[in-house]
């Protein structure tokens, strides 16, 4: 009975931490700037690969705890990056511009400056 109890105990903890696994990373995606998308989703990454082997389940509870304040300052921060949306980088397909020519293809203007 204890041994159910236990293993219960620790599924739902896996469940929690891999539900909060999902939560930043589709959290990360939503940024409007593909740099801190990147950024989110290896940062994420990253963290959860370094402690997969914790045991403790007091550390464990602890980073729990540290990913759920990372989620909710990540939330903000993708509702304010979305005011400041910028021109799509080329590594994220599809035509951007600020003018369209004829055919609807992009007329890109002289960079001016050091010449």
């Amino acid at each position: 009975m204890a041994s159910s109890a236990l293993t219960s105990a620790n599924n739902t903890s896996a469940f929690g931490v891999r539900s909060l696994y999902r939560s930043l990373l589709r959290t990360g995606s939503q940024f409007a700037n593909y740099n801190f998308r990147m950024y989110a989703r290896r940062r994420t990454r990253d963290a959860f690969h370094e402690y997969q082997n914790e045991s403790d389940p007091r550390r464990v509870q602890e980073l729990v705890q540290k990913g759920l304040k990372e989620l909710q300052m990540m939330k903000r921060q993708t509702v304010v990056s979305q005011f400041y949306q910028l021109d799509k980088l080329v590594v994220e397909g599809g035509k951007t511009g600020k003018e369209t020519g004829d055919n609807n293809s992009i007329i890109r203007q002289k960079d001016t400056g050091w010449d």
